[in-house]
């Protein structure tokens, strides 16, 4: 073999490695797993009056979570106080239940769980496993509602907040900029490949 055509060999290898290990989640992006808290609302069924229900159960419980996540900075912060505010919660729920005039019982865990691949208004979050306040109504057979209640994209989806605003909520509780691009700029080629690879990464792993 020539010298010239080992040399291009080796350069096509190297440029390889290069795209490979650009694509890899070398900068902690696997961290955004441990860095978010998600909601999981399951409605009873899928009739119009359970999934109306779900939405009204929806926005009892934002409205109890508020702000009282606003001074957390990790997770771990934002689980503690989520844990206090679990009775209140479901107290909430089981109210907004009964005054619509529905027997329904209701389940509300923190725990972790497995999510799908979810896009929402301004991010998405690659599949895998989360932390997750999941708050089950009934049978909890109907259509899923999901949002990331820390940081409170659950919130600042429904009002005016800035796209920087996002950011700095995301930078404040330990992700990178890098990290907040993956999220927020997955349809770019260079941050798709990365965002497959932590579904991938969080499917192996969990």
């Amino acid at each position: 073999m020539s010298t010239t055509k080992k040399i291009l060999i080796l350069t096509v290898v190297i440029m390889g490695i290069t795209v490979i290990l650009g694509a890899l989640p070398i900068h902690g992006e696997s961290e955004i797993y441990d860095s978010v808290v998600r909601l999981h609302v399951l409605a009873n069924s899928d009739s119009e009056e359970d999934q109306a229900l779900k939405l009204k159960v929806r926005d009892e419980i934002l409205s109890v979570v508020g702000d009282k996540l606003d001074g957390c900075k990790t997770r771990g912060e934002a689980e503690e106080e989520i844990g206090k505010l679990m009775p209140e919660i479901k107290s909430a729920a089981k109210r907004v239940i009964e005054k619509e005039g529905y027997l329904y019982g209701v389940d509300v865990i923190l725990g972790l769980e497995k999510y799908p691949t979810r896009e929402y208004e301004s991010c998405a979050f690659p599949a895998g496993e989360y932390l997750s306040l999941r708050v089950v109504i009934g049978e909890g057979e109907g259509q899923n509602w999901w949002c990331c209640l820390f940081p409170p994209l659950c919130l600042s989806s429904s009002s005016e907040v800035s796209q920087k605003q996002n950011e700095d909520a995301f930078i404040s509780v330990g992700l990178t900029g890098e990290q907040y691009k993956v999220i927020t700029e997955s349809d770019s080629p260079k941050y798709r490949a990365r965002f497959k690879i932590l579904e991938v990464f969080g499917e192996i792993f969990n």
